[in-house]
């Protein structure tokens, strides 16, 4: 009888713990539905901030993340070691409807679906009465980043669908055609002005850090209004069907579109917050490899590593278990884009006797622009306790037992610690920076010089040029000069921008948002020969051709994937395509 009692206990034990024998288990019991992520019971959220947290992996990546090049070496700005490089496809008119190494179509419409689920389900989490303002905050979030994933969408395509927060069934009508392009800057636009004031303040705790803050939702809608008032999109469309111009800009220009950037910068200015970091090279160099600065608002977040190192550095060094590949080749003609260190052209600051800083062809890397040092590695500079042999036959051009070496003359150096005595390479922060400072003073200043305020845009630049450590000169004008016109001040800005936010994945569509992609981007791309002297201590350096780059008027918006046209027939293909 005692056996049988304990017997029974068992059995309602069992029952206890599975309630039916005939529930069968249709998935696996730790996947995370939707009912298990938003969990009524969940005070703390903590699925819930998981798929969050998520979302931020559908922004860009940056750095060497087309097939392991820079953007940028699909300007003219650097190519790739690697002679036939997937990046290369859109300087050598490879790039098709099925064939485009930066399409990012797919990647932004799954992270938008993601977000407006999150958006849908996130109200079914309890809102903790200590903090009645979390779910605000979290939604802010992951409208910022679905707002984002739009204008990556929009800079690349013009207008594309907006789903709003629509999470779309197998059932639903999926041929949704294009918004036009004016619909899609209102939309962004609207979304960054409604989230600001929800999202983190910018002094952000550390343990918050990377997450959205007030000033990325400002920063994004400056760039947006930037884009906007830009040739290509206001007004200047390459099409000319007149239905297909309004799909991929304003069917009319606008000057006054400018203004809205301007009035951006206020707005952001008034957060009052962020500075620019001073101390020339050095202070330059720190915005990069600090993860918390008062310079940068919103950064793509990673764990310290070598991986820049170990791609980008000059191939004659190993800092440790695995040699550089020297992936990444500035050219010739980004280096002549460096002004000397009194902000003038090196074509037309050459040194003399009264004037000993300025260029000098027989030592071409002596008294430039500050920023120069901590952008590009080039012959004779000091790295790992060595100088940089980019000499032919030296070190890190051997011309023979390696796999790629540079093609130019020229590593890149930006984004990289100060290893200048280390003999290995420690893990540095290598966080992708997308909004900083910098890039809001120079938006402002190119907004000013377009409304027709010249000489205000002109103190704009100054504010960039004495952070870079250039010489103020006698007028005080960190070579500037005096009167200087609007169409030259132009072209200065234009050459600042290339300079101060290079690599950056700025250059490859300011040249299209100008619409002078057509002249930058149709020419030969140039490097140096460099040639060590008899006497063993100076060098010969002659500039060659390195390859030849061609553009399309195509290529100022990219193809629709062709995969996606086939699914929805609402989509309309851009020009050329």
């Amino acid at each position: 009888m005692k056996k049988n009692y304990w017997i029974y206990i068992l059995l309602l034990m069992v029952t206890a713990v599975v309630p039916s024998c005939k529930k069968v288990e249709n998935e696996p019991r730790d996947l995370y539905t939707y009912d298990l992520t938003y969990d009524p019971q969940d005070q703390n959220a903590v699925l819930a901030q998981r798929a969050l947290a998520g979302l931020y992996n559908f922004l860009p990546a940056g750095f060497n993340r087309v097939n392991g090049d820079f953007l940028d070496a699909a300007t003219d700005d650097a190519v790739s070691s690697i002679s036939n490089s997937p990046v290369s496809y859109y300087t050598n008119g490879i790039v098709s409807v099925g064939n485009n190494p930066d399409s990012y179509f797919s990647n932004s419409y799954n992270g938008i679906r993601q977000a407006n689920i999150f958006l849908a389900n996130i109200d079914k989490v309890p809102v903790p009465a200590a903090n009645p303002n979390r779910t605000l905050g979290f939604k802010a979030e992951a409208r910022f980043i679905r707002a984002f994933l739009y204008f990556e969408l929009l800079k690349r395509y013009g207008g594309i669908p907006l789903v709003g927060d629509k999470v779309f069934g197998l059932d639903d009508n999926l041929q949704l055609p294009r918004n036009t392009y004016a619909q899609c800057v209102d939309y962004i636009a609207a979304e960054c002005t409604a989230i600001k004031d929800l999202l983190y303040a910018d002094a952000i705790a550390d343990v918050n850090l990377g997450r959205v803050v007030k000033g990325a939702a400002v920063a994004l809608k400056c760039r947006l209004y930037l884009y906007a008032a830009s040739p290509l999109f206001n007004g200047g469309g390459i099409e000319a069907d007149a239905s297909l111009k309004a799909l991929t800009g304003y069917p009319n220009a606008d000057p006054s579109r400018w203004q809205k950037v301007v009035d951006a910068v206020a707005e952001f200015n008034s957060l009052g917050y962020y500075s620019l970091l001073q101390s020339g090279t050095a202070g330059y160099r720190s915005i990069f490899i600090n993860k918390k600065n008062t310079e940068v608002i919103f950064a793509k977040q990673s764990v310290n590593n070598t991986d820049l190192e170990n791609l980008n550095s000059p191939v004659g060094y190993n800092g440790g278990s695995a040699a550089s590949a020297g992936r990444t080749n500035p050219t010739q003609d980004f280096v002549d884009a460096f002004t000397t260190v009194n902000g003038k052209s090196i074509t037309t600051d050459l040194k003399s006797a009264t004037n000993p800083t300025g260029y000098d062809p027989a030592n071409p890397y002596l008294n430039r622009d500050p920023r120069f040092d901590a952008t590009v590695f080039y012959n004779g500079q000091r790295w790992l306790s060595r100088p940089v042999e980019t000499f032919e036959g030296g070190r890190d051009k051997p011309n023979s037992n390696v796999n790629t070496q540079t093609r130019t003359g020229y590593y890149l150096r930006k984004f990289l610690g100060d290893l200048t005595n280390s003999t290995n390479y420690p893990t540095q922060s290598h966080n992708f920076v997308y909004f900083r400072l910098a890039e809001i003073i120079l938006n402002n200043a190119e907004a000013l010089n377009e409304l027709g305020n010249t000489e205000t845009s002109v103190q704009q630049i100054i504010l960039i040029r004495k952070r870079a450590g250039i010489v103020a000169g006698s007028d005080g004008r960190y070579g500037i000069k005096a009167g200087i016109s609007q169409a030259e001040m132009r072209v200065l800005i234009q050459n600042e921008r290339r300079i101060e936010l290079s690599f950056e994945e700025h250059r490859f569509f300011d040249l299209r948002r100008w619409k002078i992609a057509g002249t930058a981007l149709n020419k030969t791309l140039t490097g140096v020969t460099i040639v060590k002297n008899p006497d063993g201590v100076t060098f010969k350096y002659q500039v060659v051709p390195v390859v030849n780059i061609t553009f399309q008027d195509k290529l100022y918006h990219l193809p629709l994937p062709y995969d996606e046209t086939v699914k929805n027939t609402g989509l309309v293909q851009n020009f050329g395509w």
